[in-house]
């Protein structure tokens, strides 16, 4: 097998991005609180705790709180992953039964329990409506009114809907892995480390296409063939060429295209949507065979996001301070590309 070469380059922004500069300089200048909407019952075998992490991952946090309770990590639940090299805010839950409350005065320092409440349902991945992120940029060049006006630019046309550099791993080293177990059929032992290598392998055809879209200009806009979601959920449907509605239904950001998440079936695109779908995933054809063969069905993932509530704050003549909400799945650092070239000063993105 010869090893395939991934593009170091990067994936193309929709927009002129006019800065560059330094994020992640200091831990508080990555700041991220999940955005969830329930109502916690007070009484149940499940113990939700809202935690505040700083420089730590989510599933060492997992571990942590399981420690101190005395149960077994998969006995642990939060809903999705936050980035380790930022401070993060978010729920977990604990499964209890039988049993009082842990004392969590052994925790690290890098743990913080801001709240907790009992509940008669685990947490779930997924079960949160979106993120909101403060980043604080230094060292910053360019035109600061040009990034301002680019702001509402994308408030009103959303982003690109890239799954971000660190679903890939240390230099593609998750995609290196999933080619490799693709190609001589030993499995990873952990089921964790199965899910990753599939999932990268996935996604990175799935930028590959919305690549394609967004050099076309075409990745905010209907195609021939296309499939649209709509806006915050996951149903899809097909291109109606009849429908008049659409066209108005995407400006407003109702719906939206989606590109092919590779699996087993059929493409749901057709004519020259499906045309180009099928061209950049005939590029990775180890990938398609390997999640075939693991059993992966054909999905869809919206092509743009919708990024709400943006602030823009020049802080000094060199720092910015950007504050903004992102739906569940979507990555801070994507937004980032879309206003300039930011680098990570103190440690690297992984």
């Amino acid at each position: 097998m010869n090893p395939t070469t991934f593009d170091t380059s990067g994936f193309p922004a929709a927009y002129a991005a006019p800065l560059t500069g330094h994020f992640r300089v200091l831990p508080e200048d990555f700041i991220v609180d999940e955005l969830m909407d329930f109502e916690l019952s007070g009484t149940g075998e499940h113990l939700w705790l809202q935690v505040r992490k700083t420089l730590a991952n989510t599933d060492w946090v997992g571990n942590q709180l399981a420690r101190c309770a005395g149960i077994s990590g998969k006995d642990v639940s939060y809903a999705g992953l936050k980035d380790r090299h930022a401070v993060t805010t978010q729920w977990f839950s604990l499964q209890l039964p039988g049993k009082d409350d842990p004392d969590f005065a052994a925790l690290p320092p890098e743990i913080e329990i801001l709240a907790q409440q009992r509940h008669d349902k685990k947490l779930r991945r997924g079960a949160l409506s979106g993120n909101r992120f403060s980043l604080t940029l230094r060292n910053c060049t360019g035109d600061f009114a040009a990034a301002q006006s680019l702001c509402q630019q994308i408030t009103q046309q959303g982003i690109p809907n890239y799954y971000g550099e660190q679903r890939f791993g240390h230099n593609f080293g998750n995609l290196r892995k999933a080619e490799r177990w693709f190609a001589d059929g030993v499995a990873p032992k952990q089921r964790t480390q199965r899910s990753l290598y599939l999932s990268a392998a996935r996604s990175w055809m799935f930028n590959n296409i919305l690549a394609e879209r967004v050099k076309a200009g075409t990745w905010h806009q209907r195609v021939a063939g296309d499939v649209f979601m709509f806006e915050g959920g996951n149903a899809w449907f097909a291109d109606d060429v009849a429908d008049a509605t659409l066209e108005p239904r995407l400006a407003a950001l109702a719906i939206h295209p989606t590109g092919a998440l590779w699996g087993r079936g059929e493409l749901d695109t057709r004519d020259a949507a499906r045309e180009l779908e099928a061209e950049q995933t005939a590029r990775f054809p180890i990938f398609c065979a390997g999640l075939e063969k693991q059993g992966l069905k054909q999905e869809r993932r919206a092509l743009r996001i919708q990024v709400g509530e943006v602030g823009f704050e020049v802080l000094d003549e060199t720092t910015l301070r950007l504050a903004f909400t992102l739906p569940p799945g979507s990555y801070a650092t994507v937004f980032l590309e879309q206003l300039g070239t930011f680098t990570s000063k103190s440690v690297p993105v992984q």
